[in-house]
């Protein structure tokens, strides 16, 4: 076995453990960044907004993967490399989120069913969601950060070692921070959010893909179907391969709509879908196990 696949399978048993302490998380460290930067942007145009959003972007995304580069020479080998590829990867955070939000429900405890949604897996308001659009919520959630925080960062690491991982990781970060269209992120964050959008090209699909190998087939129709249903070029292929695999609707108000002949969500559906996602990533690891790529 090469020396990346075992550092990715290292890093993938690390995660058991959980994450690292915020002081000592790089996800962190690029999160501080992000917001120092924005706090110099000065350009009052749009032009000159965008220039700002880019050039600070892009700042960041030279030390990142410069970064990245001087941690793949450490000493240590798969060993090193798997260390600090965990970071860099959420798989078991993401799947306990989930799970809390729906012991929540179960429990009847509708408000604390959104603080948990809202402060582990959404951006939305949710204040005023129902018991169904807090369990399609986390569904959706579940399947967009299964393609964000697992796949892609496994196989930016597959084609380019940690120096694409932590680039990377360090888009996504920037775009769940600067890519809103607000009038103050419109123009300034444009550029980072057309990073991660390129950047999850191949990540989205392959997990809409072992999602549906994963489901015997049962999301393809819908995959296929409703994939640009969403805005974000991304977003909609890992969703609704997972709305149709689990035979449900999901629902963001006024904004997109997958499997529109699809149930309602349930609070048992939360169960499906953690399961759904294992199973997907499981093939999708064993899928970019299998590539030939090796960096150690």
């Amino acid at each position: 076995m090469s020396g990346s696949r075992r550092a990715m399978l290292l890093a993938l048993a690390l995660d058991l453990l959980g994450e690292p302490p915020t002081p000592l998380h790089p996800v962190v460290w690029m999160g501080n960044y992000l917001k120092g930067a924005r706090g110099r942007w000065r350009a009052k145009s749009p032009a000159g907004q965008l220039c700002d959003g880019a050039a600070w972007w892009a700042l960041g995304a030279g030390a990142s993967a410069g970064i990245g580069t001087l941690a793949q020479r450490l000493p240590g080998g798969w060993i090193t490399q798997g260390i600090l590829l965990k970071p860099l990867l959420a798989r078991r955070a993401l799947f306990s989120a989930v799970a809390e939000v729906h012991a929540a429900l179960s429990a009847a405890n509708l408000p604390e069913a959104r603080r948990l949604l809202a402060w582990h897996l959404v951006s939305r308001d949710t204040a005023g969601l129902t018991a169904p659009e807090v369990a399609g919520a986390a569904i959706e959630s579940l399947a967009e950060n299964l393609s964000d925080s697992v796949v892609a960062p496994l196989l930016w690491f597959r084609v380019g070692g940690l120096p694409l991982a932590a680039l990377y990781r360090y888009a996504n970060t920037a775009d769940a921070l600067w890519g809103y269209r607000t009038p103050a992120l419109e123009y300034a964050g444009k550029g980072a959010a057309h990073a991660d959008d390129m950047l999850n090209l191949a990540p989205a699909r392959l997990t809409a893909l072992c999602t549906v190998l994963a489901s015997g087939g049962r999301g393809l129709s819908v995959w296929a179907r409703d994939r640009r249903n969403t805005a974000s070029p991304n977003a909609g292929h890992p969703m609704s391969a997972f709305a149709g695999a689990l035979g449900v609707r999901l629902d963001k108000r006024g904004v997109y709509v997958l499997n529109a002949s699809g149930r309602v969500p349930e609070v048992a559906d939360l169960p499906r879908a953690l399961t759904l996602a294992r199973r997907t990533f499981v093939l999708s690891t064993l899928l970019l196990l299998l590539s030939w790529k090796n960096h150690v």
